[in-house]
């Protein structure tokens, strides 16, 4: 699972305790910021407007989690 914060109470805690009952894990969790906002209304990626902006490293590191995990979890069904 992925979660793309939405800036909740308790948020982090929530999404794991969910991954954890469906049987699967939390890969990585997308810090809510309004850089998304303003490279949308560009319509542009975070890395494309801003490349050296934190928020682009958020989506590296999601990709490089991505890309290295040889963990197979599937939510149970």
């Amino acid at each position: 699972m992925i979660c793309n914060s939405r800036k909740t109470d308790k948020e982090y805690e929530l999404i794991s305790e969910l991954a954890k009952k469906l049987g699967t894990q939390m890969i990585h969790f997308v810090p809510r910021d309004n850089q998304v906002q303003r490279a949308e209304l560009r319509r542009m990626t975070v890395i494309e407007y801003s490349g050296d902006h934190p928020q682009a490293d958020e989506y590296r590191s999601l990709a490089k989690k991505m890309t290295e995990n040889k963990t197979s979890l599937f939510p149970l069904q």
